[in-house]
C-alpha cells in the first residue's frame, strides 16, 4: 500500500500542470460550448413542439 502512494507522488511531480491563462481560455471554452449546445437543443425543442402541435 505504501509503495502505491509512493508511486502516485511521484507521478504527480512529474505531471505538467496547466496554466492559469490555459485555465481560464479552457474554462471559457466549455461554458461556451455549454450554452451554445443548449440553446440549440432549445430551438430542436420548441421546432419539434411546434410540429407536433400543428400536425397532431
Amino acid at each position: 500500500m505504501f509503495k502505491f502512494f509512493k508511486s502516485v507522488g511521484h507521478t504527480m511531480k512529474e505531471v505538467t500542470w496547466p496554466t492559469w491563462r490555459q485555465n481560464r481560455r479552457d474554462t471559457g471554452m466549455v461554458i461556451t460550448a455549454s450554452i451554445l449546445f443548449g440553446l440549440y437543443l432549445g430551438l430542436l425543442d420548441l421546432l419539434f413542439s411546434f410540429l407536433v402541435q400543428t400536425f397532431f
